[in-house]
């Protein structure tokens, strides 16, 4: 499923996030476990992926996540502040030093004109500092692209959040 320059992109960000001694949560809607899943494909992730939440229901993003009902009501599942409130929330349910979160429509269906198939919102959190949030709109190239896309946009923003590409600290 994963190509090999994603498998790369993902041990490269594992790789910066060891260099800071940072753990790594994920809050997964869209994906459903795909972050995860590439990470844990790569030897010693487990040192730095604390775990994943997989929040596919609003009752789950509520449940696990702590996001607001009324947020949800206000915004809906795929939006900016959900996706905000997924990354922050996984933060503060977790023991980890940072977490991304991807909420989106996969498609086929499930698009409306406000809200089209390929459109997801994703975060990035990490203790003390401000949440990056990244709107994409991929288009109707099918669910499963939209999906790898959706990861691999992920991996682009935690690496965003660490600095200049995710690279490992200088001494």
């Amino acid at each position: 499923m994963f190509d090999e320059a994603m498998r790369r992109d993902a041990a490269r960000l594992l790789e910066a996030l060891r260099a800071r001694a940072l753990k790594l949560a994920t809050a997964e809607s869209c994906t459903g476990g795909l972050i995860a899943g590439l990470l844990t494909e790569i030897a010693g992730s487990s040192d730095v992926l604390e775990r994943g939440f997989v929040t596919y229901s609003n009752d789950a993003k509520c449940q696990m996540l702590g996001v607001p009902a009324a947020l949800l009501a206000a915004h809906g599942a795929v939006s900016e502040p959900v996706a905000r409130a997924m990354a922050e929330g996984a933060l503060a349910r977790s023991g980890a030093d940072v977490a991304v979160a991807v909420t989106g429509v996969a498609g086929p269906g499930g698009g409306s004109a406000e809200k089209p198939v390929g459109l997801v919102h994703l975060a990035a959190a990490r203790r003390g500092a401000a949440t990056l949030h990244r709107e994409c709109r991929f288009g109707d190239v099918g669910r499963g692209e939209v999906r790898l896309r959706s990861v691999a946009a992920a991996l682009a923003l935690v690496r965003a959040l660490l600095g200049p590409e995710g690279s490992p600290p200088h001494a």
